[in-house]
Order: structure tokens, then C-alpha cells, then sequence
């Protein structure tokens, strides 16, 4: 699908509109014909990761001397869903990195952004986030992983889990208590940038209803040791700022890939209801289907305008927290809608794994939980809501 066709708003340069059309080629010609058999197998897309190399893609988010071409917020959405649309687990494998990336850019000691990004931009090193804990869920101050200071080095013991990429990336953006007095308690909190040393020990795969071919783990650190220059930027306290910061982008990431999936189910709805006849017509002319995919088409339209709004202004500099967390809980909840109503406009089919509706169906959920449950995107849209109204600003494109 050509960018005229994609974008709806003209937020992209001639060179992002080319990158996109390369990745969504790449998606049809490459990853499309052979999702469902890696989905079936549960493999690891090796091929594929190789290719998204080659293309560039683990270096969108990281600008010249240490990448090659740093693209903007909106077109960085707009390639997520791209992959989304092909095998979510494509997304999968370039969202966690690209956060990790943009910490280190926004972030990083000048030394951390020399050692790192060069390498990740080409996609020689990769990197994974390690926020969530086995009794945290998504209440990441009550963290227990633990970095105690041991002359010129961090000793770190915990646990983390649901971390994707966690065998297959040689960095973790690890978000530990490195302070246990100060209160409040956020404010002893640092990432730690963390490589595969004795110590980091990934174990078991977790198995998942969907999301499949990329790998998600337990990772335990046990007396792990890391240089006392591991630290994020260099100073200690300031992990969970940082964090939230990053979480803006990944955020856009999670929507895009839900937008993409949601692209996905609609076009073979769409397809499917052309083609399939019941008492003498197409399907799409009986007025129940034909309302799906009018209702369908509407949100996805929808979705991607909220999710390049949020990134647009992620992009000017602005805080986004508000907008990010709508774009997820939006697009997240629809690409749930959207799969499932695909799989009703197939009828029986729909249930059946030779319909790719069915791997869209699976996957759609994770969005929902992921990168903060959209319980938690509620508590901050209104919070910020409050803030705003309290200081009378604009909500950036909505009326309150």
C-alpha cells in the first residue's frame, strides 16, 4: 500500500515516505507469505530480523554521528504498523529496542551513547527493556530488583519477567532500586544498562496465547556485576522519570502496532466478505457485515489519526503523556474490536487457523496489557486531564 493511500495527514518528508513504502514492500513480498508458518512453528524470524537490518530499521530512532538516518515520530508509527500488519512479532522485535534506543539518545552519557548506539543502529546489538517484576505488574515503584554499590561497580539481584527479546538482545535497560531510603520512593530508582554478564541469567520462555516467534522470559540477576558508570546518563534517581519519558514512545509503538493488526483483519474481512456468498449475494450487502466493516473502517481511520497526532507532538518537543496514553488505550481497544469482528464476518472459518484472522484475534490482546494495562493509560489520561484544566491549557487539539 502506497503512502498516499496510508498517511491521511501530511506529516512526512519525501525520504520518510520511501522508507515506509520499502518496509510495507517488504512486508508483502517477504514477511506476509511466510507469518503463519513461523506463527505455527513458534520460530525465531532470524531471516526476517536479517533483513530489517539490512534495511535500516533498528536505526530509525537513532540520529547522525552514531545512525545514518533518524526518521520523525510520525513515520517511526507509521513503519510500526507497517510490521504490525505483516506479523505483529516483527513490531515485537523492533519496539523494545527503539525505546531503548531513544532513552540512550535523550538521555545517555556521551561515553554510553559512543559504546551503544553505533552498534544498535545497525542492529549488531540489540536491546530489551526489564520494567515488569513477577508481584509488580504495572506498579513499577514497588519494584524489588536491587543495585547496591560495591566500590566501582553495581551488584544487582532480582527478578524480571515478560521481557520480549530477552535471549536474542545483548542489552537490557534494566529499571532497579538503587536507593531504598529516599522517599519518595521513585526517586531511588536508576536504569542500569546492563549487558549479558555472569550473573544475567535468562530462563524459561513464557508461553502466550499469541505474540509468538518472539521470545518472551523470566531474566534473573544474581550477584550480576556492572561498571559503576552503568547508570543512565550517569546520575543516580532518575530512572522512573526516564522511564515514563520513554514509555511515551513505546506508547506510540504499541498503537501502531495495534493499528497494524487491525489493518490486517480488515483487509481480509474486506476480501472475505467480497467473495463469500450467502442467499444469492455477497456477504458485505446483508446490513449486520456491512456494518462491521463500516464501524471497522471508521476506528481503524480514527486510531491513526489520534496515534500521528500524539506522535506530532512528541515530535515538537511537548509532553505527551496525555496523548500517548489515549493513543494506546485507543488503539488497543479497537484492534481487540476489529479482530474479533473479523472473525465473526468469517463465520466458522474465522475460527480456524488457515484464516489469518484467527493469529490477529490471538495477538490483538497483548496490546491491551502491554506497555501499562489500559487500566493504568485511564488513571493517567485523567490525571493529566486534571492537571491541564487546573492550569488552564490547551489539550492540544481537544476541547475541555
Amino acid at each position: 500500500m502506497q503512502m498516499d493511500e496510508l498517511s491521511l495527514i501530511d506529516t512526512l518528508n519525501d525520504d520518510e515516505r520511501a522508507i515506509v513504502d520499502l518496509v510495507a514492500h517488504f512486508v508483502d513480498e517477504r514477511v506476509i507469505p511466510v507469518a503463519n508458518e513461523l506463527e505455527r512453528t513458534n520460530t525465531y524470524p532470524e531471516a526476517l530480523i536479517e533483513e530489517m537490518k539490512r534495511l535500516g530499521v533498528f536505526g530509525l530512532s537513532i540520529p547522525e554521528p552514531w545512525g545514518e538516518f533518524k526518521v520523525s515520530t510520525p513515520c517511526y508509527a507509521l513503519v510500526t504498523e507497517e510490521l504490525a500488519r505483516g506479523w505483529m512479532s516483527l513490531a515485537g522485535a523492533f519496539g523494545g529496542h527503539s525505546v531503548v534506543s531513544n532513552l540512550l539518545v535523550r538521555f545517555g552519557t556521551e561515553a554510553q551513547k559512543q559504546r551503544y548506539l553505533p552498534r544498535m543502529s545497525t542492529g549488531e546489538l540489540r536491546a530489551t527493556m526489564a520494567l515488569t517484576e513477577p508481584d509488580g505488574g504495572s506498579d513499577l515503584q514497588a519494584l524489588r530488583t536491587r543495585a547496591v554499590r560495591d566500590g566501582d561497580e553495581w551488584v544487582i539481584n532480582g527478578s524480571k519477567t515478560w521481557i520480549t527479546n530477552s535471549r536474542h538482545s545483548g542489552l537490557i535497560a534494566l529499571l532497579a532500586k538503587t536507593d531504598t531510603q529516599v522517599e519518595p520512593k521513585h526517586k531511588g530508582i536508576s536504569i542500569l544498562l546492563v549487558e549479558k554478564v555472569d550473573g544475567v541469567n535468562v530462563s524459561r520462555d513464557l508461553p502466550k496465547l499469541g505474540y509468538k516467534g518472539v521470545e518472551s522470559c523470566e531474566i534473573h540477576f544474581d550477584d550480576a556485576r556492572v561498571p559503576a558508570d552503568s547508570v543512565l546518563g550517569g546520575i543516580e534517581g532518575q530512572g522512573f522519570s526516564q522511564m515514563m519519558a520513554g514509555l511515551e514512545i513505546g506508547r506510540i509503538q504499541v498503537a501502531g502496532r495495534s493499528i497494524g493488526v487491525a489493518r490486517a483483519a480488515f483487509h481480509d474481512a474486506l476480501h472475505y466478505a467480497k467473495s463469500r456468498e450467502t442467499f444469492g449475494q455477497p456477504i458485505w450487502k446483508h446490513q449486520s457485515i456491512g456494518n462491521y466493516l463500516a464501524d471497522m473502517a471508521s476506528k481503524i481511520t480514527a486510531a491513526r489519526l489520534l496515534n500521528l497526532h500524539a506522535a506530532s507532538r512528541i515530535e515538537s518537543g511537548a509532553r505527551s503523556d496525555l496523548e500517548a496514553g489515549m493513543s494506546k488505550l485507543f488503539a488497543s481497544e479497537m484492534a481487540a474490536e476489529v479482530t474479533l469482528n473479523a472473525v465473526r464476518i468469517h463465520g466458522g472459518n474465522g475460527y480456524s487457523p488457515e484464516y489469518n484472522v484467527e493469529r490477529y484475534f490471538r495477538d490483538a490482546p497483548l496490546m491491551i496489557v502491554g506497555e501499562g494495562t489500559n487500566e493504568i493509560q485511564r488513571n493517567v489520561i485523567v490525571g493529566q486531564l486534571i492537571r491541564r484544566s487546573d492550569a488552564n491549557e490547551a489539550l492540544a487539539g481537544f476541547l475541555l
